[in-house]
């Protein structure tokens, strides 16, 4: 292995993908934390940090090639792309989607649950007019398929969206709050 290192086209390749590969790593695990996996952020950052290491060493021991500490910025830049595009892919987590609906005679709430998504309606107003307000719960591979759905069925219809970090009950099929803590809350 060291050397196939000695070549400085084969080191430079090695640096900026091993860059590439930590940087994604430390988004993803960035993101995990956010969203309350410490376990799995835990394991990722395991092995984001065994990578930076190889990475950084090998620039480390050759400073006075320059091109190897531009190889490991540029590929720090693209791991940020990377990862960013691979949590996307994975999308891991829930959403909470408001949509706001200025026509009731739509009945946008019962078209989306009868779609199989599980809403919430408020009635509220905007002024003298009267809108329907929507609540949905939604893992984030689905939001995508929802807001389509939103749009079709009201194209004047308006939403936000926010990432739901921890719910206390079982929504969809998903438990949100680990089992020790559920026994814990129901021991209070």
């Amino acid at each position: 292995m060291s050397e196939l290192l000695d070549n400085d086209l084969v080191l430079v390749a090695v640096i900026f993908l091993a860059r590439v590969i930590d940087v994604a790593l430390g988004t993803i695990r960035t993101i995990l934390v956010f969203r309350g996996h410490k376990y799995l952020a835990a394991v990722t950052g395991f092995f984001e940090i065994l990578v930076w290491v190889v990475a950084v060493s090998q620039v480390i021991q050759n400073l006075d090639s320059w091109y190897l500490a531009v190889a490991y910025a540029v590929g720090f830049a693209a791991g940020t792309i990377v990862g960013i595009f691979l949590e996307g892919k994975l999308a891991i987590g829930t959403e909470l989607i408001r949509a706001v609906s200025k026509d009731g005679s739509i009945g946008l709430a019962k078209k989306l649950r009868h779609q199989g998504y599980e809403v919430i309606e408020i009635i509220g107003s905007e002024g003298d007019a009267p809108v329907e307000v929507l609540l949905v719960v939604e893992k984030r591979r689905r939001v995508p398929a929802l807001l389509r759905s939103i749009d079709a069925a009201d194209p004047d219809a308006y939403y936000t969206i926010s990432d739901v970090k921890e719910m206390a009950s079982e929504y969809r099929g998903v438990k949100k709050l680990k089992p020790a803590i559920q026994r814990g809350l129901k021991r209070k």
